[in-house]
């Protein structure tokens, strides 16, 4: 019981790490990267699908993607959904091709995008803390319904708050490496 309880606060905290680094790969740092724009939805025939659905994205050079869309008319819808984002992009079309030049950051704009950075990082760590005491509930269930004695429950909680710790260090180290790379000019 006590086994299954620590293995399911540990999977769910790893998604928390996971899920922090896979919205972190969102944050612009000045590199062009298709995970930039591949959350976009595009109308598609009356319905909003992702981006990487209907077009091509590439990685043309350092600062500029390329945006090739699968169908000849979705290059107009493509646009709408790049200019009605939040990224602050401007699109340049030839033909069939959309190109997006990446300026490079200001430095007021790295530090705003560096404490956005931080504060998903304390969304991650809220998370795991939630999780942990969701955890120390369940262990204290057991200790109410005499399933373990104390010596077990003081072990568990141990346990969990180390499992905690691993992973709010995680997080940090997460944090840290979005926001050196967000400094390196």
């Amino acid at each position: 019981m006590l086994e299954d309880i620590k293995k399911d606060a540990q999977n769910r905290m790893n998604k928390s790490v996971e899920s922090l680094r896979h919205d972190l790969t969102k944050v612009r740092t000045g590199r062009a990267s298709p995970a930039l724009v591949e959350h976009l939805k595009v109308s598609y025939y009356g319905s909003d699908v992702p981006l990487s659905q209907v077009a091509n994205v590439a990685i043309a050079d350092a600062r500029t993607l390329t945006i090739t869309p699968w169908e000849k008319n979705m290059v107009a819808a493509v646009e709408k959904a790049i200019f009605a984002s939040d990224l602050g992009l401007t699109p340049n079309t030839a033909g069939q091709i959309i190109r997006i030049n990446l300026p490079p950051l200001t430095e007021e704009r790295r530090k705003e995008l560096s404490k956005h950075v931080s504060h998903e990082g304390e969304n991650a760590k809220v998370a795991v803390r939630n999780i942990r005491r969701d955890a120390l509930h369940q262990v204290k269930e057991l200790l109410k319904s005499k399933d373990i004695t104390e010596d077990e429950e003081r072990k568990a909680e141990d346990d969990i708050q180390k499992l905690t710790d691993k992973f709010v260090k995680d997080v940090d180290g997460v944090v840290k490496a979005k926001e050196d790379e967000l400094m390196a000019v």
